[in-house]
């Protein structure tokens, strides 16, 4: 069941989206698929450095496909706020607004004379949402935000891959998506709480504390432990956890194990040498030289026999699958989790949509990425009306 445009729940909010990149614009594309009217404000004639940024080659009207995917279903007014003409255009629009996001370097929005301090005074009840690489104070304040970096000063490199590998990013853009979506929930949370007080709120995330939370259990371990987490030599997938946690190759393919008893599973598979560890403390101190003995066993049959066998005794595995058997799968399929969205132009894009649902029902919008400075007269004329 899909939801209509005007069940969402944030219909009628007004978001003024200044952030570029990743990070600010999927916290406003989060806003806008639940309902709230987004406009990004881009410079002239340049826009969103995102609209050159790409993740692969393609192109689609212009623009990367990785601006495309992220700034969907928001409007685009271009403007010099340099310009004491346009930045007054600007803060007329800041006066009807119920939400605001930037994600400059500290410093940046003061110069325009729209930091928080300076837009309160418009308009009191404004919920004011900010994205820095690593907070407003400290000697990285100035470092640029970028996920790589971030990546790596937070440790979260030093948790994947093999033990004796370098350090090893994720294959996202982990940092970006989760201030992105820690913002959104603070402004969520600041617009219930205005619906009581009418109170307006400053609402501050960061990649490095984004980053770090999104440690907070094995973080949690450490601070109280002391200890280094150390990386498996043998297929790792978690540091703390001991065997046989980790995804192996397989005759034909690859077997994800998460948790179980090792013994278990040495029944299950045939596999008699794993059954000799039952003490489970092992499982943890004797993992690499367990997790040999499973691996070598694996490559003997197929992914799907293995499954199998284990599948009906409830233990914890999956098949791991790229992208394209994914979604040819009828448990992907089932979702309905991608969605076409047009541009004025007719220039269209598969992508994914908003992965939350309210009362069971899901929320799409067709409502391609914006041209630069697309909606400038409408909403000009819009505010020469106000």
């Amino acid at each position: 069941m899909t939801m209509t445009d005007l069940d969402k729940p944030l219909q009628d909010m007004l978001v003024l989206d200044f952030s570029q990149f990743l990070s600010g614009p999927s916290a406003s594309l989060r806003l806008a698929d639940m309902g709230a009217r987004v406009i990004k404000v881009e410079r002239s004639g340049i826009g969103d450095i995102c609209r050159t940024l790409y993740i692969s080659n393609m192109e689609l009207d212009g623009d990367s496909t990785l601006f495309h995917s992220i700034n969907r279903n928001k409007e685009s007014l271009a403007l010099d706020l340099k310009n004491p003409t346009e930045l007054d255009v600007i803060k007329k629009l800041i006066g009807k607004a119920d939400v605001m996001i930037g994600n400059f370097r500290p410093g940046v929005m003061e110069r325009l004379g729209l930091s928080y301090e300076h837009v309160k005074l418009i308009n009191p009840q404004i919920i004011y949402g900010e994205i820095t690489g690593y907070g407003h104070n400290g000697p990285w304040r100035d470092k640029p935000g970028q996920d790589l970096l971030v990546q790596s000063l937070s440790g979260l490199a030093y948790l994947n891959g093999d033990a004796e590998q370098p350090p090893m990013p994720f294959g996202l853009a982990v940092a970006d998506m989760m201030a992105g979506a820690q913002l959104a929930q603070g402004i969520l949370a600041c617009l219930v709480r205005r619906g009581v007080t009418s109170h307006g709120a400053l609402v501050q995330a960061s990649l490095l504390e984004a980053t770090l939370d999104f440690q907070f259990e094995v973080l949690t371990t450490y601070l109280n432990e002391g200890k280094s987490p150390v990386r498996s030599s043998v297929h790792n997938a978690h540091a703390y956890l001991g065997a046989p946690y980790g995804i192996y190759r397989t005759k034909d393919g690859y077997l994800a194990l998460a948790m179980g008893s090792v013994v278990e599973l040495g029944h299950l598979l045939g596999c008699p040498e794993m059954t000799m560890y039952t003490d489970s403390s092992e499982w943890s101190t004797k993992r690499d030289e367990i997790k040999r003995i499973l691996a070598a066993h694996l490559l003997h049959e197929t992914t799907e026999l293995w499954l199998s066998k284990l599948e009906p005794a409830d233990y914890w595995c999956a098949d791991v699958l790229s992208w394209d058997r994914l979604l040819k799968h009828e448990g992907f399929q089932t979702l309905q989790m991608t969605q076409q969205v047009t541009r004025s132009n007719g220039a269209s894009l598969m992508t994914t949509r908003c992965p939350i649902r309210i009362d069971r029902a899901y929320m799409t919008s067709p409502k391609g990425s914006p041209r630069i400075g697309e909606h400038n007269e409408a909403i000009l004329q819009e505010i020469a009306g106000m």
